[in-house]
């Protein structure tokens, strides 16, 4: 399930992409199977990690030599990466998780090249201020979100580090009722609500059927359960 739509961050040959706070890979494999790329990801969550390298070995062709995947234990706020070192940044739904998120973004700014490109996604806020009215372990629960970002806000921090802000979407509307039933019976995932409309987004991940595509495009700008933005670092930076 991907979050970041590659049409907006177009992948060149022989970029060096990040993926921070890749978890079990979504990303950071959908960008190595993309383009002729060196994908990294990196996670301070091990298990995460090795869930990513499992997934990654289905993908991952080892005599490839125009593109190559990584995959690295580290903390966002001290990244192992030399300034001005990589010219994509994936930051997707990781930030709401961070207490000082804005520390990330600093160092988002220093290893990323001038006039590279940057995505950031974090939950949208009003569908996520119900889940939060609807159960307090959804928020409270270990390694759960810590704030709901108003996006213009946060938008105008990453621009405040000198990043233009060219493109914003929504994604995933079909998934907000999941999580407001999933919120409602917290820890009852047998509950047959949860259980039929958790069986209902697998079968639309697997099998993309055009009506429920063209829903959920529809329903993203009204209900979609992330928001996406895009930005590119100033050449002065």
């Amino acid at each position: 399930m991907k979050t970041v739509d590659f049409r907006h961050f177009e992948l060149q040959p022989g970029d060096r992409l990040l993926d921070l706070g890749c978890g079990e890979g979504r990303h950071v494999i959908s960008a190595y199977v993309e383009g002729e790329i060196t994908a990294i990801g990196v996670d301070l969550c091990l298990n995460d990690l090795k869930t990513a390298q499992q997934r990654a070995t289905d993908f991952v062709d080892g005599e490839r030599t125009d593109k190559s995947l990584a995959l690295v234990n580290a903390d966002g706020m001290k990244l192992p990466f030399a300034d001005n070192s990589f010219d994509k940044i994936i930051c997707s739904e990781v930030l709401e998780h961070i207490p000082d998120y804005q520390a990330v973004l600093v160092e988002i700014e220093r290893i990323l090249k001038p006039g590279g490109l940057f995505c950031a996604s974090v939950p949208r806020a009003w569908p996520e201020k119900i889940c939060w009215a609807l159960s307090d372990a959804y928020h409270q629960v270990e390694g759960g979100h810590l704030r709901i970002f108003k996006a213009s806000t946060l938008r105008r921090q990453i621009q405040s580090l000198g990043f233009r802000f060219y493109r914003r979407h929504w994604a995933h509307a079909l998934h907000v009722p999941y999580w407001w039933l999933k919120c409602a019976f917290w820890e009852k995932d047998d509950n047959p609500l949860v259980k039929t409309y958790h069986r209902f987004l697998v079968w639309d991940l697997m099998d993309q059927p055009f009506v429920t595509r063209a829903l959920e495009r529809s329903l993203n700008p009204v209900m979609g359960k992330s928001v996406v933005m895009y930005f590119q670092k100033g050449s002065s930076s």
